[in-house]
């Protein structure tokens, strides 16, 4: 099997979008998926999960000229664990998508 994520969401916040030195781009999103179903006794239940996302170059600068708040968008890539200490000393730690394609869905 191959490390292979696809999801179908809503942007939660304006991507954010920065240059690095060498002029490569980096976009920085979060994606909210839901999930309906019903209980065994009829009650509607509505689950949504929030997801990160990281895309670099071209996928990038795609986000950066055609993705705003609240666009339905398709992505394509995979999922990444990586870990840092933050300002206390505390060691963090990120689930990432990051994304090689993206498809712009809706309006």
């Amino acid at each position: 099997m191959k490390n292979r994520v696809q999801l179908i969401g809503h942007v939660g916040q304006e991507p954010e979008i920065k240059t690095l030195d060498a002029g490569k781009k980096l976009a920085n999103l979060s994606i909210a998926t839901n999930e309906v179903y019903y209980k065994d006794n009829g009650d509607k239940v509505e689950k949504t999960e929030w997801h990160r996302v990281t895309a670099w170059g071209k996928t990038a600068e795609i986000i950066e000229k055609y993705v705003t708040k609240g666009k339905e968008i398709g992505i394509e890539g995979k999922l990444t664990n990586r870990s840092y200490d933050d300002k206390d000393g505390v060691k963090r730690y990120i689930t990432e998508i990051v994304a090689n394609e993206v498809l712009l869905l809706g309006k």
